[in-house]
C-alpha cells in the first residue's frame, strides 16, 4: 500500500507541482541576493578543462559566472566565446557572485582576479577576502582598478569591481572608480588593517557570499538519504536523525557555523512553535477526543467503503493541526469499535487511519518532513494549502481504492 500511495502522490506532486507552486528559482540560484563583480579569470597549468571548449568547462559554466569577453592581447573578443577551445595562458573577463569568485579562486589552475602587485604574496593560510567601498574623495573618472597602490602598499589584491546598476567597465584594469564602487580585495589581516587606516577604501567589510563546497555536496546528500531511510526503519526519531545530520555536516565542513546559523529563519520557527501549541492544546483539553466522539455515531450507519473514507478524511484534516501520533492515538480506538459495530473489519480501518495521519501535505506541521522543506524549499504557509490539499484528496482517493485490496472490508 505504501507502494501504491508513494506512486500516486509521486505522480500527482510531478503534474501539480509546477501549475499549482510558484517558480521561485530566482530566489534559490545561486548568488540570486549576493553583489556581482566584474572579474578576469586566468587559465593556469594543471586544470582539467584545458583542451576543452570553454562551454564544456564546467568551472566556468555555473549559474553564477557569466563570460563577457576572452582578452586577445589588448583586444578583447566578445564574439564565439563558447567555441574558443581553452589553453594555458587564456584570460576571461566575467562577471560573477561573491560566492562563485572564492570558490573559483581555490580552485587549482585558476586565477582570478588582476595579478599580484609588488607587495609580496603570503601564505595561502594567511590571506582573507574582504569587500571595500570607493571614498568620494578618492574615487574619480581617471581612477582605474589597475592604477590602484593597494598592491604595493598594503599587499593586497583586487579579485573584483562592482557598481551599483551598471557593469564598471571593459575589463577589471581598465575599469574606471567612482565614489560607492565596490571592490573585492584578497590579501592579510595587517594589510587590511593599513588600508583602513590609510582612507583610501572605506567600509571594509567580510564579503557576505562564501565559497561553495561542492565536493563535499555528496557527503550532504548521503545525510539526507540517511535520515530519512534510518527514520523509514524506526532506528530512531527523524528529529533526533536530524540533529545528528546536521552535526556531521557540520563536522564534515560542508558549511560554517555561521551558515547553518545563518539558515535559521525566525518567522518559520514562531510560525511552527505556534502552530504546534495549538495542537497540544488542542490535545490537552481534549478537543480531538470530543470531536472524535460526537462524530462516531454519525459514522456508524455509513456502507463500509464510505465509512472507511470518512475515517480517513477525519484523520487527515486534525493531523494538519494536531500531531499525526497525537491523533492516530485518539481515532484508532475509536475505529476499532465502530468495525466491531459495523461488521467491518477493523484492520482496514485502522490502517485508514494510519494512512491518514501520515500522508497530510496541507500544513507544513502536518507530518515532520513537511517541516524540513518548509525553509529549506522557500515555501510559504499558503503554498502547501494550494498543492497540499488536492494531494490529500488524490493520495486520499487511492488509499480508499487499494485498502480493500489488501485488508478486505467485510470477511468471507
Amino acid at each position: 500500500m505504501g507502494l501504491a500511495l508513494g506512486a500516486v502522490g509521486g505522480v500527482a506532486l510531478a503534474v501539480l507541482g509546477p501549475w499549482l507552486l510558484p517558480d521561485r528559482r530566482a530566489r534559490n540560484d545561486a548568488g540570486a541576493n549576493e553583489t556581482t563583480f566584474l572579474t578576469e579569470i586566468r587559465l593556469l597549468e594543471g586544470h582539467p578543462g584545458l583542451g576543452k571548449p570553454l562551454a564544456e568547462v564546467a568551472d566556468l559554466s555555473r549559474p553564477g559566472i557569466r563570460i563577457t569577453a576572452r582578452r586577445e592581447g589588448a583586444r578583447l573578443r566578445r564574439s564565439n566565446l563558447d567555441e574558443h577551445v581553452v589553453s594555458v595562458g587564456d584570460v576571461f573577463v566575467a562577471m560573477a557572485t561573491t560566492s562563485e569568485i572564492l570558490t573559483l579562486r581555490d580552485i587549482a589552475g585558476l586565477g582570478v582576479g588582476l595579478r599580484r602587485g609588488t607587495g609580496g604574496r603570503a601564505s595561502e593560510e594567511d590571506l582573507v577576502v574582504a569587500e571595500a567601498m570607493v571614498t568620494p574623495t578618492h574615487g574619480s573618472p581617471r581612477d582605474t582598478v589597475s592604477q590602484l597602490s593597494v598592491g604595493y602598499r598594503y599587499g593586497l589584491r583586487v579579485l573584483g569591481a562592482h557598481r551599483q546598476g551598471h557593469v564598471p567597465g571593459a575589463d577589471l584594469g581598465s575599469a574606471r572608480l567612482r565614489p560607492a564602487d565596490k571592490l573585492l580585495l584578497e590579501g592579510t589581516t595587517e594589510g587590511f588593517d593599513r588600508l583602513a587606516q590609510g582612507g583610501e577604501l572605506v567600509s571594509v567589510t567580510r564579503p557576505s557570499g562564501r565559497a561553495y563546497r561542492r565536493r563535499r555536496a555528496p557527503l550532504a546528500l548521503l545525510a539526507l538519504f540517511a535520515v530519512v531511510g534510518l527514520a523509514a526503519f524506526d532506528v530512531a526519531p527523524i528529529s533526533l536523525l536530524a540533529l545528528g545530520a546536521v552535526a556531521a555536516i557540520l563536522l564534515c565542513r560542508c558549511i560554517d557555523n555561521d551558515e547553518a546559523w545563518g539558515s535559521v529563519d525566525a518567522g518559520i520557527l514562531v510560525l511552527i512553535l505556534s502552530m504546534l501549541i495549538v495542537g497540544v492544546g488542542l490535545e490537552e483539553t481534549g478537543t480531538v477526543a470530543l470531536i472524535v466522539d460526537t462524530l462516531a455515531p454519525w459514522l456508524e450507519g455509513l456502507p463500509p467503503i464510505a465509512l472507511l473514507a470518512a475515517l480517513y478524511a477525519l484523520t487527515s484534516i486534525l493531523t494538519e493541526t494536531v500531531t499525526n501520533n497525537a491523533v492516530a492515538v485518539v481515532v484508532a480506538p475509536i475505529a476499532v469499535a465502530l468495525g466491531q459495530e459495523t461488521g467491518v473489519d477493523p484492520r482496514a480501518l485502522v490502517v485508514a487511519v494510519m494512512m491518514g495521519a501520515s500522508a497530510s501535505f496541507a500544513t507544513p506541521v502536518g507530518y515532520q518532513t513537511n517541516t524540513l522543506v518548509y525553509g529549506a524549499g522557500e515555501y510559504r504557509f499558503s503554498d502547501f494549502l494550494k498543492i497540499g490539499l488536492p494531494m490529500n484528496l488524490i493520495v486520499g482517493l487511492a488509499a480508499v481504492l487499494v485498502i480493500p485490496l489488501v485488508f478486505p472490508l467485510t470477511p468471507g
